[in-house]
């Protein structure tokens, strides 16, 4: 790679301007290259990202956005290796790299796979239409688009690839274009991976741009529809979230900075159980990966004060097993911090803690270190603190050494447990080692508006568990307070940062146009030919097949019971009947719901493929012998489905409104059901 770092820039490699700044080797101190963002004219590069980016990712519909997603995931994934070999620089091993890397593209792959939840338009309908007039006539519905702006990302150094990545797979599966801004200690990571995200072609034009430097000056040029993101130290994230270009126009500001996450262990767990083992392997490993430079790293340790030897013994002498040198080094279990600047911050604080605290295991000065000159690199050996009154001496609560640091410190029972996890004053994770479910709850629930995520680590779950430190696509991550207040990820909450939620109102038929769902209450023309013998392309929204009736029997009950083995007292016991809602023996409801499909299935062999499944199905009024019902079966909604390969039928989901009524036209039953439907031609 060039010694001189380049921001791509409205669709083109730009160098940066002057010296730049220095990005150094963490190993041993060489010249890996320079960034800079002097001089740079960001009015015009967020103009590109809003005029060009925007445009284009608003045309494509949400499964197209997530389609493209798979495809960036699956190129990244064949490059990968390049960037392992390029991360050895930042001080990280090859485990500690994939967090960031295979951990940045896993995410890409979870934001595609989320297209499955949404609807294959350009807009999103958020929950269920409110009926606001008594005859149902006016309605209104959340309605979900794509900003108009650009979602600046501003990302910290310790995970250039995964940050990068997490934050373009919401933003771009919401239709939105971003400028990242990777931290300027490590952007020769972000460099390599955005020049393959470009070469690939798999995104339009804009919908991408880097900038490698400081940065400064990018969030001058805000606009009511943009969005900006924020990851790092709680300080700079104040400081730009009181900009007068984010007040003035009220610009999202999602923040996540670093905090005093906590580990507790729960009383129920004895030195030398199997849960007492992986409590001491989750601290090891979250004060070692990354060099503890993770913003979900353990910091404080909270013990029973009557195992606080035996967890200071045993965990001691885990982390004297722990080997640093130069991640290349066969051994080696950690690298180095990320700089020199870096080593000398952390060292820093650690002086701080201990004014109040003891130093329980490790030296700051002795230590060794394999394959690696130890005054050229920014190695930095774990370091175990102990605070044995954390009531009285708070600032374990307040600072925080973001490298291989923790401390240790005992309570005294929950309600002391938890005051003192609380004093971190909002943190994104914490953990409880318990089995005890009692001890757990309580947890919880006193402790969760405190925390982003909370994890309770046993043996049940340990095979399978992600750990303490790791955010998931699927779950949200952020936490309050001190935190930043943020959120980030959490499957489709992540993409509802970069959309408007508007509310529409009006008729159900034309709001059932607009949106492409049919509305209750909406017009139903009566299908001219069955809609199962109708490929995908051809059903319209809201068109409805009226089936033929039918009249209950108690023969049509009795024989259901007999064949499901369903002899639930009400359909077959009328002696049983006092004190229900029921008046005489009932039809099942599964009976209403199988005598519907019944009712309206086309036999023939046609375009419907299969059954896919029912989303929703409620049962609103008995049934009884000598009572006649009918069916309304409805087009509710459509999404296509890509091929899986040159042998897949092209097809689609449909979801079908499926009404059952009875003869004085009440409802008696409602269901959305769903078959996969074949297409008349090939997707070309």
């Amino acid at each position: 790679m060039s010694t001189k770092l380049h921001n791509y820039l409205q669709g083109a490699w730009v160098p940066h301007d002057g010296v730049g700044i220095p990005q150094f080797d963490a190993i041993d101190g060489t010249l890996i290259s320079t960034c800079g963002s002097e001089g740079l004219d960001y009015s015009a590069i967020l103009h590109y990202a809003r005029k060009v980016g925007g445009p284009a990712l608003r045309k494509m519909s949400f499964q197209e956005r997530g389609r493209m997603l798979k495809a960036l995931a699956l190129f990244l994934n064949e490059h990968k290796e390049k960037y392992y070999t390029l991360s050895y620089r930042s001080g990280a091993t090859r485990a500690d790299s994939w967090i960031d890397i295979d951990g940045g593209i896993s995410t890409l792959f979870a934001y595609a796979s989320l297209r499955r939840k949404l609807p294959d338009t350009r807009w999103y309908l958020d929950g269920e239409a409110a009926k606001l007039s008594k005859e149902g006539s006016f309605i209104g519905h959340h309605l979900m688009v794509p900003k108009h702006g650009v979602a600046i990302h501003i990302n910290a150094f310790n995970f250039p690839i995964w940050g990068l990545l997490e934050k373009l797979s919401a933003n771009l599966l919401a239709g939105m274009p971003a400028v990242v801004k990777p931290s300027e200690v490590t952007s020769y990571l972000s460099e390599i991976m955005v020049r393959d995200i470009v070469t690939s072609g798999i995104l339009p034009a804009g919908a991408v741009q880097l900038v490698c430097g400081s940065g400064v000056g990018i969030l001058d040029d805000l606009c009511e529809q943009d969005v900006v993101t924020f990851t790092g130290s709680a300080s700079t994230g104040q400081q730009l979230r009181a900009l007068p270009s984010i007040i003035q126009h009220s610009v999202p500001f999602n923040m996540e900075s670093d905090s005093l996450n906590a580990i507790v262990l729960g009383p129920d767990v004895e030195p030398g159980s199997p849960d007492f083992d992986l409590f001491l392997k989750e601290i090891r490993r979250e004060m070692t990966a990354k060099t503890g430079q993770k913003c979900t790293a353990i910091r404080r340790i909270f013990v029973p004060g009557d195992r606080i030897e035996a967890v200071q013994n045993a965990l001691s002498k885990m982390l004297a097993q722990t080997t640093l040198g130069d991640p290349r080094t066969e051994g080696v279990r950690m690298g180095a911090l990320v700089s020199k600047t870096q080593q000398q911050e952390v060292r820093q604080q650690v002086e701080k803690l201990l004014q109040n605290s003891t130093l329980a295991f490790g030296n700051l000065d002795q230590f060794e270190v394999l394959g690696a000159d130890k005054a050229k690199g920014a190695f930095f050996a774990p370091i175990l603190l102990r605070n044995d009154q954390p009531s009285k001496y708070t600032n374990t609560h307040q600072i925080e050494a973001f490298g291989p640091v923790s401390t240790l410190m005992p309570y005294h029972d929950l309600a002391e447990a938890i005051e003192l996890v609380n004093l971190g004053k909002g943190s994104l994770v914490s953990t409880i080692a318990t089995a005890d479910p009692r001890f757990a709850q309580e947890y919880v629930m006193e402790a969760a508006p405190y925390h982003g995520r909370i994890l309770i680590l046993n043996e049940a779950s340990a095979k399978e568990s992600t750990g303490h430190g790791s955010p998931m696509p699927l779950l949200a991550h952020g936490g309050p307070g001190r935190a930043g207040g943020g959120e980030e990820l959490g499957g489709l909450r992540g993409i509802k940062h970069y959309l408007q939620r508007t509310a529409i109102q009006g008729h159900p038929t034309m709001l059932g146009q607009i949106t492409e769902v049919y509305q209750v209450g909406g017009a139903q023309p009566e299908a001219e030919i069955h809609p199962f013998r109708k490929y995908f392309e051809d059903l319209l929204i809201g068109e409805t097949l009226s089936t033929h009736k039918h009249t209950v029997t108690e023969s049509d009950i009795i024989n259901f019971a007999n064949l499901t083995g369903d002899h639930f007292y009400a359909h077959v016991d009328e002696t049983a009947l006092e004190g229900t809602p029921f008046e005489r023996r009932v039809a099942h409801g599964y009976w209403i719901l199988s005598k519907a499909a019944g009712m309206f299935v086309e036999p023939r062999k046609g375009p419907v493929l299969l059954n896919y499944g029912l989303e929703e199905c409620r049962f609103t009024k008995p049934v009884y012998p000598g009572m006649t019902i009918g069916v309304r079966l409805t087009v509710k909604e459509k999404i296509a489905q890509e091929q899986r390969d040159e042998n897949d039928v092209p097809k689609g989901i449909v979801k079908w409104l499926v009404e059952v009524f009875d003869q004085t036209n009440e409802t008696v039953a409602i269901a959305t059901i769903l078959t996969m439907v074949r297409k008349k031609v090939e997707e070309g």
